[in-house]
């Protein structure tokens, strides 16, 4: 407590302004305010004019010592240099986001060897996401927004508030720093120098036997300017994490078929795909002749819809309203209000679409007429003749748990299943269970007849069954698109506008200040700048040499560091 006293009534000037404490010069006349500094000779540090800062604090609590720890530019250095670090060993290995239908766990291994596994076990396969790297990001950002405060506040008081009369060893211990002898009455000559001092940009403010210059005090704040932009980009770059404001997705789009993009409004159909290949003459010579083929173009014919009507409705079909169409083609994507398609692949296997299966007495082999199945979308109840089919069951994956079961492994339809209850003449009033493979390969056969014996406790009366390839439908080519919505990224340009912004603010402008007061005929003048002493002391020579005073530039350098 005592020391805080003393602490506090050090601070006050011999001119009788109370500073707080921290200050180093004087807020009112520019005296140091240290007893060691008043009895140095070398230059002043005027990096915030001396001002105190919330860091500078004697005795800080905890709030201050965490203020302490992000207004250290050491600590954001070294933030940095973690970040950068934590950006380089994200880089050796592609991250898992770039991949399409791979899984992570083995594709490291299996392609890098023990080098590829440990950085799939570091995590290091998404580091962009990782809650350490984002964190680091927050602390940038946290360090950025305290650092500016802790100086921003300090300097806007120092520059707001300056004194036009000032100390005789504030002048002296500038950079930039003229004593000598003046003619005339103080009023007449103060009023004389500001004229050639106004034609150079200055603004001019007088009291009494002081006067002070100043220009270009905007371009102080021109680092302020540059972490604003970069607190603006961190945001938005964290912003990217936040459903609905961005997507990266790769989805296959089959041809033909319209398809539901995750998590927008929006559907896209690939009405048709194409692709050229280079014939072996076109081809670079150190592919040619070697049995592969080459992709010259591959395009994809998109039309794309918005939902108007019943889009979040799973029980009816949405309504949809064609927006655009685009021939996709890569470095063409198609383009709409902020979500783009690129092409980035394709695969020319066939997928199966629908098929339109029979109804037949398995006895007798009577057909009862036919009904289309959609595979991705069948609906819930099929009329065909005199007998009705109830959905029961979808598997996209069929497969059979340790109980004997059926199961779906996997959401992505490999070997699509279907159980459905039929009912109708000479059924069971119950009706029969059939479940129905549209892929009819051995094995899958042999499980369908197998499981329909088993759900009915004998053979199945009815049978579905594909008669002739005409009665199927297939999307002979599927399409990868990569779904891109960026929503922020009009703020991180708009950051970057602002760093731009603030780095032209503070390498083209120098903030310049001169003061000078006259005591008996003796004129004492000190000029400040944040750079280019030079141009500032050329200044003052050529405003010197309109008052008929010829002072060589060299001989107003007073030696010491830019401050």
């Amino acid at each position: 407590m005592l020391q805080e006293v003393i602490a506090f009534k050090n601070t006050k000037c011999e001119c009788g302004h109370q500073n707080p404490v921290g200050t180093v010069l004087c807020e009112a006349c520019g005296r140091p305010l240290e007893e060691e500094d008043r009895e140095s000779t070398e230059v002043l540090e005027m990096r915030y004019d001396g001002m105190a800062r919330r860091s500078q604090r004697v005795n800080p609590n905890f709030i201050d010592r965490i203020w302490n720890f992000f207004s250290s530019v050491k600590i954001a250095v070294y933030m940095i240099i973690l970040t950068l670090i934590g950006s380089m060993l994200g880089s050796i290995f592609p991250q898992e986001s770039t991949f399409l239908n791979v899984d992570p766990s083995t594709y490291y291994k299996d392609t890098y060897g023990t080098w590829g596994l440990v950085y799939y076990k570091l995590g290091l396969t998404h580091t962009y996401e990782s809650w350490w790297f984002i964190l680091l990001l927050v602390m940038i950002g946290a360090s950025l927004i305290i650092c500016s405060l802790d100086r921003v506040l300090p300097l806007y008081k120092a520059l707001t508030k300056q004194r036009i009369l000032k100390h005789k060893q504030f002048l002296t211990r500038q950079r930039v720093v003229y004593q000598g002898p003046v003619e005339g009455t103080v009023e007449d000559w103060i009023k004389q120098v500001s004229a050639p001092i106004k034609k150079k940009g200055y603004r001019v403010y007088t009291e009494g036997n002081a006067l002070l210059a100043e220009k270009y005090r905007f371009s102080r704040w021109g680092p302020y300017v540059i972490h604003i932009g970069l607190i603006i980009f961190l945001l938005a770059v964290l912003a990217r994490g936040l459903p609905g404001l961005k997507m990266d997705q790769h989805i296959p789009f089959p041809e033909g078929e319209i398809k539901h993009i995750p998590d927008t409004s929006f559907y896209l159909k690939n009405e048709k795909f194409t692709v050229e290949y280079y014939t072996q003459e076109e081809m670079p010579e150190e592919f040619r002749n070697k049995g592969k083929t080459l992709p010259k173009l591959f395009n994809t014919q998109a039309t794309l819809y918005q939902c108007t009507a019943d889009c979040d409705d799973p029980t009816k079909e949405p309504k949809l309203e064609e927006v655009t169409k685009h021939n996709i083609q890569v470095n063409d994507p198609l383009d709409y209000k902020g979500l783009m398609a690129y092409q980035f692949d394709y695969d020319m296997t066939p997928i199966l679409r629908a098929v339109s299966p029979s109804l037949v007495d398995v006895k007798t082999g009577q057909d009862f007429g036919k009904f289309k199945l959609d595979i991705r979308n069948p609906q819930r109840n099929y009329t065909v003749g005199d007998y009705s089919l109830e959905l029961k069951e979808k598997y996209n994956d069929f497969g059979l748990d340790e109980n004997g079961k059926p199961v779906t492994k996997t959401p992505n339809p490999n070997a699509p299943a279907f159980l459905f209850l039929i009912k109708g003449p000479d059924l069971p009033a119950a009706g029969v269970q059939y479940i129905y493979f549209p892929k009819e390969i051995d094995k899958e056969r042999f499980q369908q007849d197998a499981i329909n014996t088993k759900l009915n406790g004998g053979s199945a009366p009815l049978m579905l069954d594909v008669k002739g390839m005409e009665n199927v439908d297939f999307s002979l080519s599927t399409s990868y698109l990569n779904i891109r919505v960026d929503k922020v990224m009009p703020f991180i340009w708009i950051g970057a506008s602002i760093v731009m912004l603030g780095l032209v603010l503070g390498f083209y402008w120098q903030h310049r200040r001169i003061w000078l007061r006259i005591d008996d005929g003796m004129l004492m003048l000190g000029a400040h700048t944040n750079k280019n002493w030079f141009g500032i002391r050329r200044e003052i020579s050529a405003i010197l040499k309109k008052m008929n005073l010829d002072v060589d530039e060299k001989s107003m350098d007073n030696g010491g560091k830019d401050a």
